[in-house]
């Protein structure tokens, strides 16, 4: 590299655990769900997939990540394992990626199980994009829908929620701490 001087640099550690992140899903998930027509059997945690080997051969901890997110947030909430469950979205290639599919599990939950209720969250979309508003509340609503469920909530991204704001304020704060 040519350059002589290299600025400092930091990074974030991963805040899928954070108390201040996981009320604020939690509290999207409980306006949501006061808001909603019908109360949904189950709420579904869909996470960006990613292929299987970054697990099994390279030790990611993604998928762990996800698994406690789902946990942690179902605890918040007081929920049982029945009203929660954890999966994965975006497979493309051949090769196979963490599982299980979004698109299979929802179409999954209204043949064998009987769910014709269920609501969608993206725990780990900070901002609704591409793959919230169409892959999860299109593509993912159509296959629990042709499966033979009936109502499909889509809860959005924290976006710009203040406790969401507030929780990212204080992680960077955190980070910044004795630092510049």
């Amino acid at each position: 590299m040519n350059e002589k001087w290299q600025p400092s640099v930091r990074t974030v550690s991963p805040y899928f655990d954070n108390s201040l992140y996981i009320d604020a899903l939690a509290k999207s998930v409980e306006t949501a769900y006061e808001g909603a027509d019908k109360k949904p059997e189950i709420l579904v945690c869909s996470y960006h997939g990613v292929p299987r080997r970054y697990l099994v051969q390279g030790g990611d901890p993604y998928h762990c990540q996800c698994q406690k997110t789902t946990r942690l947030l179902k605890e918040r909430l007081g929920w049982s394992d029945t009203e929660i469950v954890t999966t994965f979205q975006s497979k493309f290639g051949p090769e196979e990626w963490l599982k299980p599919y979004t698109v299979e599990e929802v179409a999954r939950l209204a043949k064998e199980d009987g769910k014709k209720n269920i609501a969608v969250i993206a725990p780990a979309f900070s901002a609704d994009c591409i793959e919230t508003l169409e892959e999860i509340n299109e593509e993912i609503k159509e296959s629990f829908e042709e499966a033979g469920g009936n109502d499909f909530l889509y809860i959005p991204c924290l976006n710009e929620e203040p406790s969401h704001i507030g929780a990212l304020c204080k992680i960077i704060e955190d980070n910044l701490s004795g630092w510049l």
